[in-house]
Formats: structure tokens, C-alpha cells, sequence
């Protein structure tokens, strides 16, 4: 018989699960509401090179609208009405919006900053501040942005945080279904979906990653704000000075 009590310790440990594509080497971990933190210490994690990555899809059936829109976009445009509703978003998602992975970082020794697509904020792996973002997709796909943080030198962090925005076009995490995960040498692989999306929001904090008592840790946070980095920033009390910036044309697409 299962008490209240290991009810509750139950439903808020992440759950791992086996991962029939890459093998039992890795394993993944979905952090929730009711499981939202998890040490990377405690699972081996905490070195090597960490893989933070973003992906996303605009759902069809949202971009679409009603099906009386469907009918009238099929009339004009006969061809698409035998391409997957997928690839329909995708291309209607590839005109309207752009997510962009981002890192806010503090250092042991004070020093704060962002890695971010806009303004050319590309960090470095081998040096402060230990993360460097590779790739910028408009498209959604599994290898598009990716932070790569140097766990070898975790002890220099701070805190660091990572968040979504949107660069351009419209507010539409409502209409697309975003995830970022943590992919650790070891083989585990945390996965944070964007859930409950606010509307009208352009940016979401999504991980935290700091030391407690001695661990680095993984916290979600999964928190939407209706503008952009200087706003994550003052939700978290980051204290930088903002101004307006744009992409070098090698990362824009």
C-alpha cells in the first residue's frame, strides 16, 4: 500500500526513461511543475561539455485557423493540400517568427553578460564565460541553436539562465510547440517543454542553473514575459543596461 507521503515524494522526482533510439546509455528526464529541479552533481553531469538546445515547430491546425480558412487556402493554393500539416506551419512559421536561445550568465567573480544571437554574442567555450552558442534556425529543426556551456569550469559560474525569445515577427509560442533540452556527456538528456504559453508573450526564462549546497542544479522555471532580455532581466534581477541590437547576416536567416 502506497502512503500520501510516497505519493507525493513520487510525483515530485523527475522521472527517467529509457531511450529506445540512442540505447541504455542515455536516459531522459522531463522537468514539470511538480518535478522542477534536479542536481546534476548527484547525476554525474556536472563536467564535460553540457548541449543546450532549442527546437521548435509551429503547429498546423493553429497557423491554419478555421476550416472554412483552410478551404479558402487550399482553393488558392491547391498544391499544399497534400503536404503534412507540419511542413504547412513550418512554412508559415518560417515567415512569421524566429525563436532565439539565449544565455544570461553571472560569474563567481561578478563579471554578467548574455550569449545570444542578436548583437553577434557568441561567447566562448574555452574562455569567460564558458559558453558558446553554434547555429541559429529559423526552421525549427533538431540541430538548429545550440549553447555548448564548459562544465569543466562550472565552479566559475555563478547562476546562469537560460530563456527564449522572439526576435521577429509575431508573439506565437501559443501557436508552436517549443522545448529546450540539456544533453550531459554522461548520457542524460533533460527535456523542458514551454507548457501553458501566456499570450502575447515574446520571451520565456525557461532553466536555471546554479550551485546549492554545493551541487550545480537544473531548476524549471518556464516563466513568459511580454518583452524581451531586459525584462527576463529585471525578473531576475540581473542588473545590466540594454539596447537595441540586431544579427550579424551569418546567423540570420
Amino acid at each position: 500500500m502506497v502512503s500520501l507521503w510516497d505519493y507525493w515524494r513520487r510525483a515530485r522526482t523527475p522521472t527517467a526513461r529509457f531511450d529506445a533510439t540512442t540505447g541504455s546509455s542515455t536516459y531522459a528526464i522531463e522537468l514539470t511543475r511538480r518535478a522542477p529541479r534536479i542536481s546534476l552533481t548527484a547525476q554525474g553531469a556536472a563536467s564535460g561539455t553540457l548541449r543546450i538546445s532549442l527546437t521548435w515547430r509551429m503547429r498546423g491546425s493553429d497557423m491554419m485557423g478555421s476550416r472554412t480558412h483552410r478551404r479558402s487556402f487550399a482553393w488558392r493554393n491547391p498544391l499544399e493540400v497534400f503536404r503534412p500539416p507540419e511542413v504547412v506551419g513550418h512554412t508559415v512559421g518560417i515567415v512569421d517568427v524566429d525563436f532565439d536561445l539565449a544565455c544570461l550568465y553571472e560569474m563567481e567573480d561578478g563579471s554578467k553578460g548574455v550569449v545570444q544571437p542578436l548583437g553577434g554574442l557568441l561567447g566562448d567555450f574555452n574562455g569567460p564565460p564558458y559558453l558558446k552558442l553554434a547555429g541559429d534556425d529559423r526552421f525549427g529543426g533538431g540541430s538548429g541553436e545550440v549553447i555548448y556551456a564548459n562544465l569543466d569550469h562550472q565552479e566559475k559560474f555563478k547562476r546562469l539562465l537560460v530563456f527564449v525569445y522572439i526576435y521577429d515577427g509575431i508573439p506565437a509560442f501559443e501557436h508552436a510547440d517549443v522545448s529546450v533540452t540539456l544533453d550531459a556527456t554522461n548520457g542524460m538528456h533533460i527535456e523542458v517543454p514551454l507548457t501553458d504559453p501566456t499570450p502575447q508573450a515574446r520571451s520565456c526564462a525557461v532553466i536555471a542553473l546554479e550551485h546549492e549546497d554545493g551541487e550545480l542544479v537544473a531548476r524549471r522555471e518556464v516563466k513568459y514575459v511580454y518583452g524581451f532580455q531586459s525584462e527576463i532581466d529585471r525578473l531576475y534581477g540581473w542588473g545590466m543596461a540594454w539596447g537595441r541590437g540586431t544579427k550579424p547576416s551569418r546567423l540570420r536567416h
